[in-house]
């Protein structure tokens, strides 16, 4: 066995990390690699933690692969749910059918079929899952010893916990998520959404329940009942609970009711800001990270993009020795989410890192507008899928891998050469002029407000 006491070079390792992107579709991917991705992680429904807004299928997985070979790229194959024993043989079966695909490698998390696949296909590459909760070295020295190659870190770690680790187990690779989403759990070791509506985060279905708006309601009456049934308390550092049985319901759903019961701290259901480690790349390297792992599957190509484009943009920068450029975190805050925080890597945020007001993730700066599906350099226009409505007179941004350009619309023309004074969403394909060379993996964006 490797010991455990090697140590590490003092000097970091300025040799670029991977930059891995998620791609809920072959769009997604495409897109992501055009940003700036290195790699980017996928699967199918059934057997990945994404079944919601994943269009990956056996022969889109073909595709994606062989796509991502032809650019020189990676692809890592997510087959990361916890089975229960109907799922065992098709998830083997799906195993090999992929393998024969020659992916980079395969993202798992349950025990048994990590097993059973290296069994099966010992030349399969395979990376632990952060559903697998590795939160300290011995899971990692264990693991390793299991023929894993690499470590999705758990969430919830310290950059202090990941360069210990990395001291500890210096012969396997650690990817950290840096970017995106965090659950209430264990990197999703939830039951909330299956206990309201039987649908299983560990089996891909999560209905993201502990996001929702809920009020507080009692069997016996009506929430301004609630504070007449608690008793009085002496001073206000003296708790006193309150009596009888309360329920959170949501407004959309009055008949389901989950039970809950308040202590000092409160009632919450915790949704979590979301996490942005973009300001501490470089000390996410030097602790032994070499892979940057953003969350987000079911995002747009809007989001997937930009988000790349500002994480390339940090690491080559980061590389290179030059200071931290602040217009990269300004560029993450224009895609959608729930506030940003760096979630455990500094310190516990505790409940700094709940989001009382909002469940939902929103754009907070700018609106997703369209994308160049065509472009008729003849005439420098750019035939626009239009996701969200804009207008002439509007101020839009075209958005490329290297560059933004803004532009106002100075007329917007059916695909029947009818002129029109605005675009919907949704309404079709339209054309607009444009000073930018458009090519198939530009964007726009209108700003808010």
């Amino acid at each position: 066995m490797t010991s455990t006491n090697v140590p590490i070079s003092s000097e970091p390792d300025f040799s670029p990390p991977e930059l891995l992107m998620p791609a809920g579709s072959i769009e997604k991917l495409r897109f992501a690699f055009a940003y700036g991705a290195d790699a980017v992680y996928a699967g199918v429904p059934i057997f990945s933690l994404r079944a919601r807004e994943n269009e990956f299928r056996i022969a889109s997985v073909a595709e994606g692969i062989d796509y991502a070979h032809k650019f020189g790229k990676k692809i890592y194959i997510t087959m990361n749910i916890f089975a229960h024993n109907s799922k065992i043989d098709g998830f083997l079966d799906s195993f090999c059918q992929v393998q024969d695909l020659c992916p980079d490698g395969f993202i798992m998390a349950d025990p048994g079929l990590i097993a059973k696949a290296r069994r099966l296909r010992p030349e399969a590459v395979i990376h632990l899952s952060t559903q697998a909760n590795a939160t300290n070295w011995a899971s990692v020295e264990f693991w390793r010893d299991m023929g894993i190659k690499r470590v999705v870190l758990s969430r919830e770690l310290s950059l202090k916990e990941i360069s210990s680790i990395s001291q500890k187990v210096p012969d396997i690779e650690l990817e950290a998520f840096v970017h995106g989403a965090i659950c209430i759990a264990h990197s999703g070791r939830c039951l909330i959404s299956n206990y309201l509506n039987h649908r299983d985060a560990n089996q891909g279905t999560c209905t993201n329940s502990c996001r929702w708006e809920y009020k507080l309601s009692s069997e016996i009456g009506s929430l301004e009942q609630v504070e007449s049934n608690r008793p009085a308390a002496k001073d206000s550092t003296n708790y006193q609970p309150i009596d009888g049985t309360y329920f959170l319901t949501e407004p959309n759903k009055p008949e389901d009711r989950y039970e809950v019961d308040e202590d000092e701290h409160g009632t919450y259901l915790m949704n979590s800001r979301d996490l942005c480690a973009i300001e501490l790349l470089a000390d996410l390297h030097q602790s032994g990270v070499c892979s940057l792992k953003v969350e987000g599957r079911t995002k747009s190509i809007y989001y997937v993009s930009l988000v790349a484009r500002a994480y390339r943009r940090a690491i080559d920068d980061m590389i290179a020795g030059r200071p931290f450029n602040p217009d990269n975190l300004k560029e993450l805050m224009s895609t959608s989410n729930r506030t940003l925080m760096t979630g455990f890597l500094k310190r516990n945020p505790n409940h700094y890192g709940e989001n009382f007001d909002d469940g939902g993730s929103k754009p907070l700066t700018h609106r997703f507008a369209g994308v160049v599906r065509e472009y008729d350099e003849a005439r420098s226009m750019a035939l626009v899928e239009v996701r969200n409505r804009f207008e002439c007179g509007d101020s839009l941004e075209w958005l490329t891998p290297t560059d933004t350009v803004h532009e106002v619309v100075r007329h917007i023309e059916k695909r029947s050469g009818e002129r029109v004074n605005e675009a919907h969403g949704g309404a079709g394909l339209y054309w607009m002029p444009s000073s930018v060379r458009a090519d198939e993996f530009t964007i726009l964006r209108a700003q808010l407000g």
